[in-house]
């Protein structure tokens, strides 16, 4: 019987969705059932764990499940000795200090002796130890938002997506710890066999993300500014370069940075390029 990679994920959350959403776009097709703690892939060798995030550390570091999709952010607290096979760049968050809006604040020296409620002590301690900072820590499961307005503590350590959670309880963020995103983790204890597999998912999700970074774009071209239309779309290689059935035009073909893509269409519109069509790319391979 051909032996099955193990990946844990998140059991509920946006990083369960997108965790799911990056093995479909992989072509991993999945039959998750309501409340299943586990479901096998009908395609590929793989089978998949729903665990608290928390947790997961743990069962790499044990062998329980070979990989995990986690935040980085938890590796960062609970697993330091295990590798990062691939981060995903989805799930982007901060670990951040954040203190009563009204708390007069100058920089993290203004922690000293104070009370912070968390659910990342180490990265807490980490952080301060740098600054030489000793601070009362509070360890929290849960809504750490809430401790400075009952009293429990003077500011807080927690993740921070959009700010939205700290404004709703009347709290400022004051210092970014780290920066985090989803990643691609690997137990200590896989196999030979299992890392053949898993180089398989890996060379899928590269291609997956390459295909993100990216958008595909055909247009018209007038031939005496081709080259010059040519030298803002350097492709994987160069453009494709064909000629029109209306004589003196070519289509090209190429593919645009998505975080230069605006900037890019203007300057092709600037040089004479007309019709252009853009388009996501689903998957990348180079």
């Amino acid at each position: 019987m051909t032996k099955k990679i193990k990946i844990a994920i998140q059991k509920a959350g946006r990083l369960n969705e997108d965790s799911l959403q990056i093995l479909k776009d992989c072509g991993v097709s999945i039959d998750n059932g309501r409340d299943q703690l586990k479901a096998s892939a009908a395609n590929f060798p793989l089978e998949v764990f729903y665990l608290r995030n928390g947790d997961i550390p743990q069962y790499l570091r044990d062998g329980v499940v070979d990989i995990a999709i986690i935040g980085e952010n938890v590796l960062i607290e609970k697993g330091t000795d295990i590798a990062i096979a691939q981060k995903l760049g989805f799930s982007k968050c901060k670990v951040s200090l954040a203190v009563p809006k009204g708390t007069k604040y100058e920089s993290v020296k203004d922690f000293e002796g104070k009370r912070i409620a968390t659910s990342y002590p180490n990265t807490v301690l980490d952080y301060l130890s740098k600054y030489g900072v000793k601070a009362d820590l509070h360890i929290i499961n849960g809504s750490v938002e809430i401790a400075p307005n009952i009293g429990l503590a003077d500011g807080i350590c927690d993740i921070v997506s959009s700010g939205s959670t700290l404004f709703k309880n009347g709290l400022k963020e004051v210092e970014v710890m780290l920066k985090s995103e989803a990643v691609l983790a690997v137990s200590p204890k896989i196999d030979s066999e299992r890392q053949e597999i898993l180089d398989k998912l890996i060379f899928r999700i590269k291609a997956v993300l390459k295909g993100r970074d990216y958008k595909y774009v055909l247009l018209n071209a007038p031939n005496d500014r081709l080259d010059a239309i040519i030298a803002m779309l350097p492709g994987m290689k160069s453009p494709t370069v064909l000629p029109l059935a209306e004589e003196g035009w070519s289509s090209v073909h190429s593919v645009i940075d998505k975080n230069e893509f605006w900037e890019v269409i203007d300057k092709l519109k600037d040089s004479g390029a007309q019709g252009i069509l853009v388009s996501d790319i689903e998957k990348m391979v180079l």
